[in-house]
C-alpha cells in the first residue's frame, strides 16, 4: 500500500479527486494543515462522490507530526524542482509520496532536507507552471503501483 500526503491542500476539489483515487488504488491519505478548507466542505465530498467514506485519511498538524509518527519509513517528494523524473524513482510498498501545496509547492527547508528524495513528472516548457495536484497525484500514484505490480487491484 502507498501513502499519499498533501502539504497544506488549498484547494477541496482537488483533494475531493485525490481521495477518491486513494480509494481506488488502495492508497492512504495523509493530510497536513493547516488545509485552505474544511474537511467537511461539501466541494471535498462532492468531488469525491460517495467515495469518500471509504477513504483511510489522517489529519495532521504539521509536517514534523507526520514525521515523528513514521520515522523508520521511506518518504519521496513531488516537486517541479525534482532532478529525478517520477519513473526514476524506485517506489517500494509503504512508502509516504509527499505533494506540495497547490499555489507554492513544498517549502523550501522540505525540500533541503530531502534533495535527494525529490522527483518531478516531466512537463513540456510553457507559460503553465505545473499539472494540476490532483493529475499529478494520479500519475505518481500509478507509477508507485505499477513498481508494485498493482497490488491487490483487478
Amino acid at each position: 500500500m502507498i501513502n499519499i500526503v498533501l502539504f497544506r491542500p488549498e484547494i477541496p476539489q482537488n483533494t475531493g479527486n485525490i481521495g477518491r483515487t486513494c480509494v481506488l488504488t488502495n492508497a492512504r491519505l495523509h493530510l497536513i494543515g493547516p488545509m485552505g478548507f474544511s474537511i467537511n466542505d461539501k466541494t471535498v465530498s462532492r468531488a469525491g462522490l460517495d467515495y469518500w467514506s471509504e477513504l483511510d485519511v489522517t489529519l495532521y498538524g504539521s509536517y514534523e507530526e507526520l514525521r515523528e509518527k513514521y520515522k523508520d519509513s521511506k518518504f519521496y517528494f513531488s516537486s517541479t524542482k525534482g532532478k529525478k523524473i517520477h519513473s526514476e524513482v524506485e517506489f517500494e510498498d509503504e512508502v509516504f509520496i509527499v505533494f506540495g501545496r497547490e499555489s507554492s509547492g513544498l517549502p523550501e527547508y522540505i525540500m533541503e532536507e530531502n534533495r535527494e528524495n525529490l522527483f518531478r513528472v516531466p512537463m513540456a516548457e510553457t507559460s503553465t507552471r505545473s499539472l494540476n495536484l490532483s493529475n499529478t497525484v494520479a500519475i505518481v500514484a500509478y507509477e508507485a503501483l505499477r513498481q508494485l505490480g498493482y497490488p491487490d487491484m483487478k
